[in-house]
């Protein structure tokens, strides 16, 4: 099997970076809650008013709180209560190295990949979200870790899930975790060895009904899975095989007219899953490259993307049966504009793609039409975060620290950059009419 082994030194970064149309926490997340991945709808949208749009180190900035270790994990937020991992990497271990990687008959080693040698304390963290008080940290997992991560990435890349009762932190390999709202350990599940070629564990976790969803692609696709827990227990519910080599995108929920789809992106193939029971629905062919992106969605399509090595952006329609690759539920496909590793945005009428670089295409979301390419922001720049979106703005936080605001809708238009002068690798976070963004050393609270 082809391992898609030109990884570039964006990739897990992000592997977050890194959904759902549907509530992921079954309607028990009100408005201000942010408790996965972005989002509660996990798109990255969020319906508030009145949120701050000028902000700098200094201004609008209600706290800020050091964070230990390194982490490219978004903070969720409940309540008045955020939630994030950290890494936090110690001495070497003498002897102590990855596991060994094949492409073929030969040992594939990147050259980024570092990590594994060393001990790593993975923890969870919760902060009050009204002053940045560190209220508890726990210890999920302390030792040598079972792969290599990349070396701009960080071993704490999976955003937590949380329910309001309890907490979900996946460290890959090194387990899943749930803790309640004091901090106490409810549960820890293995979900056996989870190989990433040396690049670290990205997708995180999504909750539907009493179920906890994980998409465990791995390695050459061998013993790759996607599997539910009950989210009380740790128990499993049901878990089904994918023939998919190693992802980092997180699946969708999206509510079909007649029943729920959970869609998972991968390199071979993209597939939805009755989410209650594992079977699958229909099928397409894979995006062909590193699954990182994670999919979006409407009412009537999900939105699949990938940026290396093939660019691809596909809208499929909801609903179907079968394998659905070349039929007449994909609703157009477009090979321009798409991201190696921040997911797109689909807010109104419109799907956005935007490359690595901050170079925005506005697509119509039902046609594929293109409404402009080529939107740039100000100065040059990278990103790993994914976008969010709130009260027509889209904003687009760079490696920087520099988050660019743009006006939704068919012409591009910047309307502001605000800088944090900190390096941004997570996704923000919006709850209760603030932003919060973590940097490299500190996570920010932005409000009026």
């Amino acid at each position: 099997m082809k391992l898609f082994n030109r990884i570039s030194p964006a990739v897990v970064i992000s592997l977050l970076s890194s959904v759902m149309l549907l509530n992921s926490t079954a309607g028990s997340s009100a408005a201000p809650n942010w408790p996965q991945w972005r989002g509660p709808g996990g798109q990255g949208i969020s319906t508030e008013k009145n949120l701050p749009t000028e902000w700098s180190a200094t201004k609008n900035i209600k706290w800020k709180t050091p964070i230990a270790g390194r982490g490219h994990s978004s903070p969720i937020v409940w309540g008045n209560r955020i939630f994030l991992t950290t890494a936090m990497e110690g001495a070497i271990v003498p002897g102590a190295k990855a596991v060994k990687h094949m492409d073929g008959d030969k040992e594939f080693l990147h050259p980024d990949s570092v990590g594994a040698d060393h001990k790593h304390t993975f923890k969870v963290i919760c902060l009050n979200a009204d002053t940045g008080k560190i209220l508890w940290d726990q210890t999920a997992y302390e030792g040598t870790p079972y792969d290599n991560r990349h070396r701009k990435s960080s071993f704490a890349s999976s955003t937590p899930a949380t329910d309001g009762k309890l907490v979900y932190a996946f460290f890959g390999t090194e387990g899943l975790y749930a803790y309640d709202m004091s901090g106490r350990l409810a549960w820890k599940a293995d979900l056996g060895k989870l190989g990433t070629v040396g690049m670290g564990t990205g997708t995180s976790p999504i909750l539907y009904q009493n179920l906890l969803i994980l998409q465990c692609d791995e390695e050459n696709g061998a013993a790759s899975f996607i599997v539910a827990l009950d989210k009380k227990t740790g128990r499993e519910v049901w878990k089904t095989p994918r023939k998919a080599q190693v992802s980092w995108a997180t699946p969708i929920l999206v509510r079909a007219p007649e029943r729920t789809e959970l869609i998972a992106s991968g390199s071979e193939i993209v597939i939805a899953y009755d989410p209650a029971t594992g079977k699958e629905l229909w099928r397409h062919k894979g995006v062909e490259s590193n699954a990182i992106p994670s999919p979006v969605a409407n009412q009537e399509m999900v939105f699949v993307t990938a940026g290396f090595p093939a660019k691809i952006a596909m809208a499929i329609r909801l609903g179907g049966s079968g394998d659905l690759t070349n039929s007449a539920n994909v609703a157009w496909k477009y090979s321009k504009g798409t991201a190696y590793v921040p997911s797109p945005i689909v807010y109104g009428d419109y799907l956005y793609l935007t490359t690595d670089k901050g170079i925005l295409t506005c697509l119509d979301a039902r046609t594929g039409e293109v409404k402009y390419d080529g939107g740039r922001v100000p100065i040059a720049a990278t990103f790993t975060a994914s976008p969010v979106a709130f009260e027509g703005k889209i904003l687009l936080t760079s490696e920087d620290g520099d988050t660019f605001i743009v006006r939704a809708g068919p012409k591009h238009e910047i309307l502001g950059t605000n800088s944090l002068s900190e390096p941004v690798y997570a996704s923000p976070a919006i709850a209760d009419r603030k932003i919060f963004i973590r940097g490299e050393r500190n996570i920010y609270c932005i409000g009026i």
